[in-house]
């Protein structure tokens, strides 16, 4: 009986002292304004050249992390895209969203490009304020893709689905690395699959890169394989890095490693192989 009286009186000795503690708490309250740094603003450059078309990029700037949610653009930017040959493009500001993709650009160019693997391509990008952007680009070597193939399990109805396979080789030499995509129906939808891989332990090996049981009976999909340079897999791998960071507060932050130097962003070649498959039983 002794400890049922306790108890008790235990629980009306906090109950008496924590008004007292909440007011202490509430002393401690203060509010601050803080103000976040931000250094001279920067260029930035997103220009994504592929072989046999016009070249267009956007150029904006970096803004305040709180600033209005506006397209920052540089009006008066100066693109210049160096051939191999040393010949330099200027492209015009001509700001557009594409109807065919939905992407805006700001700059294009006059003609098309003449892109074989191996060349080098050169990015000049400059203003009235004196900021100056540079980059190079190195032409990937085409790499076919080889079979496209799927399997279904053994479920029925909603449950029967398929996985994708898509297999290529790989040049002999390390360094080389692959973005693997697949989108259903439409590339102007977000991909059902993305994702990087590198050939350190596959090096001139035939390399299947595949999905998950996650495709529908008479799905339409497109199958894309990108053949990347390095600077364009780092910077896609620190994009990544950074989104996963920026979503898990007991993550390290993570910053975007850009191909480009006296600004951000990136300046790639692409080349890339797609097939269509529609998923047949």
């Amino acid at each position: 009986m002794r400890c049922f009286r306790r108890r008790p009186a235990a629980w009306l000795l906090l109950s008496l002292f924590s008004p007292t503690l909440l007011a202490g708490c509430g002393s401690l309250q203060q509010d601050i304004d803080v103000e976040l740094p931000f250094g001279p603003s920067q260029l930035v450059v997103e220009a994504y050249l592929e072989p046999n078309v016009v070249p267009r990029l956007t150029i904006t700037e970096t803004q305040p992390y709180l600033a209005e949610a506006v397209i920052p653009l540089v009006d008066d930017a100066t693109a210049i895209i160096i051939r191999p040959n040393g010949t330099r493009d200027t492209l015009m500001y001509a700001p557009t969203i594409d109807r065919t993709t939905r992407k805006g650009y700001t700059h294009i160019g006059r003609r098309r490009l003449n892109a074989r693997p191996g060349d080098i391509f050169g990015l000049e990008v400059y203003d009235k304020q004196g900021r100056r952007l540079t980059g190079t680009a190195t032409v990937p070597a085409t790499v076919p893709i080889q079979k496209v193939e799927w399997r279904f399990n053994n479920e029925t109805g909603d449950q029967r689905k398929a996985y994708v396979l898509n297999t290529f080789q790989d040049p002999a030499g390390l360094g080389d690395a692959y973005r693997f995509m697949v989108h259903r129906r439409s590339l102007l939808r977000e991909p059902e699959v993305e994702y990087t891989v590198q050939d350190r332990l596959t090096d001139g090996q035939s390399i299947t890169l595949g999905t998950s049981y996650e495709f529908r009976p008479n799905d339409t999909l497109i199958v894309s394989l990108f053949h990347l340079d390095t600077p364009y897999y780092d910077f896609l791998q620190s994009v990544q890095d950074a989104r996963s960071a920026n979503n898990n507060p007991f993550a390290q932050p993570s910053g975007v490693k850009s191909t480009v130097t006296g600004g951000i962003g990136v300046f790639t070649v692409l080349s890339v192989q797609r097939q269509n498959i529609i998923l047949r039983e």
